[in-house]
């Protein structure tokens, strides 16, 4: 996971959505699909790169997939973001 990987995560409109989501809670595909008007085939795709990214994590529970925010992420691109001001 690189930081080239996470921008071009975040710079899809359907994924910030996807994250603003999972923000509130850990969700099952399903119940990401079901909040757009896109094929299942689309919104698996937009997860795996946030997978691919580090911006989320699944866990398999049965024949469910449940994705999560992977915050810790976020911190380091917060910081990184922060260190691009310097001390100007």
């Amino acid at each position: 996971m690189g930081m080239t990987e996470t921008l071009k995560a975040l710079s899809d409109p359907v994924r910030r959505k996807i994250l603003d989501m999972l923000k509130e809670k850990s969700l099952t595909a399903g119940e990401i699909a079901a909040a757009f008007d896109l094929r299942d085939a689309t919104i698996s795709h937009h997860l795996s790169v946030l997978k691919k990214a580090g911006l989320i994590d699944s866990t398999r529970n049965g024949t469910f997939i449940i994705y999560t925010l992977n915050t810790s992420l976020f911190e380091d691109v917060m910081n990184w973001m922060i260190n691009l001001k310097g001390d100007n």
